[in-house]
């Protein structure tokens, strides 16, 4: 099953970066056998509109356009179903195994998605009840999709 990160913003280079990189290369390798892959990351420019909903607007109109062969979308969202680890690794395997090809997982913008976005939504996924960084979300996305397919491959990383 193909995965796709699209993100609205850009990871500066740094630790955010390095540490998306760590955890990216490492789902990478371990998602090969639980096919996951090929993985793809999308980086969008944050709208440019003089308001909120016209940013959020655009923004959904291109993460849909990048995330358009996906099966699957989970968007993001603070309002989101809330998952723990083995919840989120089941949910994906459910859908990986039910004939997905590909899953695309959308971070928005900092004004968050527009009604289009979260209208074509398969689940929408929150992170926790804080708000985080848009850079953070995605090193912390990176690090759980990881530990998702260390969990279905029987790897003892996850010790819970």
């Amino acid at each position: 099953m193909r995965m796709i990160v699209a993100a609205v913003g850009k990871l500066k280079h740094g630790p955010e970066r390095e540490l998306f990189e760590h955890y990216w290369q490492r789902l990478e390798a371990a998602g090969r056998s639980v096919s996951f892959s090929p993985l793809r990351l999308d980086e969008l420019n944050e709208g440019r509109a003089a308001t909120a909903d016209l940013r959020k607007a655009d923004e959904a109109q291109r993460l849909l356009r990048t995330s358009g062969e996906a099966d699957v979308r989970i968007v993001l969202d603070e309002h989101g179903k809330r998952l723990d680890s083995a919840a989120l690794a089941a949910w994906i395997k459910s859908r990986r195994d039910g004939g997905a090809k590909t899953m695309a997982f959308l971070i928005g913008g900092p004004d968050g998605h527009g009604a289009e976005m979260l209208a074509s939504a398969t689940l929408g996924l929150s992170l926790g009840p804080m708000t985080l960084p848009h850079g953070l979300a995605r090193i912390v996305l990176a690090e759980q999709l990881y530990r998702a397919a260390t969990i279905i491959s029987g790897h003892p990383y996850h010790r819970a």
